[in-house]
């Protein structure tokens, strides 16, 4: 079976060599031991992501050890077939609502297995002044959602998001003229921020589907900023599933869509450089970075309204940044940006800041100060537990592994349980 790196160890070792380094030398710029880079010198053991890009930027590879050592590692491609799925709430047109009562988990081929079916009335056509009520009421609702999404698990969230996205798209339906093009509006910002939360939870297929689902109703309404915006989200699902040449690519389709106002440019162009950070590419990263302040710094010029991506980050793209950085393999720098950008988020946005406090601690590690890292984690692991945030886990994954090359620190030893019980219980969640 071909192992991850394959090759990777052969280059390591001539790169270190003409660069004048020693084994001790470059363990010392790493932060890992001789003893395991004489193995993976030698083939005898695995070359991690992570190493690769810390030896890259130690001997200024240029992104080659990092292409080396993602050879053969590939994600499936991810789908979004639902065949088979029951859905104990069914959200029809019209009459076709209804909310069906299971007797127990066990359905027949024919998914009937003799429920309880309660049918809900279908809603009426609105009426001019009370379709103004109705998107200030459900804008209101969106902005307490999405406050609600910033402290608590995704599964608290979702059922009352897909729950007024649906509404609003029956209402719309419904509704004619300006009137229906407002309702989908709307009903596109639930729906994207839908796909968010189901990428939290756990599930890219359904976080595609939904930003799918944001990107229709949008162009139904008039609305052709989402459909562009779509493009950053599926950008960030490939970014954390570390493939690089989409989340570039993905980026640079959106901050080169016409319509893109500067906003939706800056992110996308956020998104590149931290797909070209993944790949070892600083040059490229830095240049996406320039762009992206050029645009968010327009965007507050101009006030862009209403606001997509992140608003709970005073400067996205210090942050990203910060990111990048780690992973370019100046765990330092990242370290310096980091701890400036996390003080700034305010209080009350908790996924945020146990979002980035979970890459500061693995920037830590990295940089090998692990007692600083594990005093970080025992900070906010306790709200990363109930956040249950896949994509928090990434990076708690990440940070695991890392911890695991000091087994006998005491500090690792006694973060390590609570440690892997948060990730232990993402994973069973599923």
């Amino acid at each position: 079976m071909r192992q991850m790196g394959e090759g990777f160890g052969e280059e390591l070792r001539r790169r270190r060599i003409a660069a004048g380094l020693s084994l001790r030398d470059l363990a010392a710029l790493v932060h890992y031991s001789r003893g395991y880079l004489s193995k993976v010198e030698t083939g005898q053991a695995p070359a991690g992501i992570q190493l690769a890009r810390l030896c890259d930027a130690a001997l200024h590879a240029g992104g080659e050890l990092v292409a080396l050592a993602a050879q053969g590692q590939r994600q499936p491609p991810v789908t979004g077939d639902y065949s088979g799925v029951v859905w104990a709430m069914t959200a029809g047109r019209g009459a076709g609502n209804g909310v069906r009562i299971l007797p127990g988990k066990e359905l027949d081929t024919d998914g009937a297995a003799s429920p309880a079916r309660f049918l809900l009335p279908a809603p009426g056509r609105p009426s001019e002044s009370q379709v103004e009520s109705i998107a200030d009421s459900f804008g209101a609702l969106f902005t307490q959602l999405r406050t609600l999404g910033q402290r608590v698990s995704p599964g608290v969230a979702l059922p009352a998001l897909v729950a007024q996205a649906h509404t609003l798209r029956d209402l719309a339906i419904l509704a004619t003229g300006a009137d229906q093009a407002a309702l989908l509006r709307l009903a596109a910002r639930y729906a994207e921020y839908t796909g968010w939360m189901m990428q939290e939870a756990g599930d890219e297929s359904a976080a595609l589907w939904w930003t799918s689902q944001a990107a229709q109703f949008a162009a139904a309404g008039g609305d052709l900023v989402m459909g562009v915006y779509t493009l950053v989200r599926r950008s960030l699902i490939c970014l954390y599933q570390e493939d690089h040449r989409q989340t570039v690519h993905l980026g640079q389709l959106a901050q080169a869509d016409a319509s893109a106002p500067a906003r939706v440019r800056g992110l996308a162009a956020l998104r590149e450089a931290q797909g070209h950070a993944l790949a070892g590419a600083p040059d490229e990263c830095h240049r996406a970075l320039d762009r992206a302040r050029a645009c968010l710094a327009q965007a507050g010029q101009e006030g862009d309204s209403p606001v997509l991506g992140t608003s709970t980050v005073p400067d996205p793209a210090s942050m990203a940044a910060g990111w990048c950085l780690h992973d370019l393999g100046r765990p330092e720098e990242a370290i310096a940006i980091l701890d400036r950008e996390i003080a700034r988020i305010p209080g009350q946005a908790h996924r945020s800041r146990v979002r980035y406090a979970a890459r500061r601690a693995l920037a830590y590690a990295t940089a090998g100060d692990v007692t600083g890292a594990c005093q970080l984690t025992r900070e906010f692991l306790p709200e990363a537990r109930d956040l249950a945030s896949a994509t928090i886990r990434v990076d708690l994954r990440r940070l695991a592994r890392v911890l695991g090359r000091w087994p006998s620190n005491p500090a690792v030893r006694d973060i390590q349980p609570a440690l892997t019980s948060v990730i232990a219980a993402g994973q069973a969640a599923r």
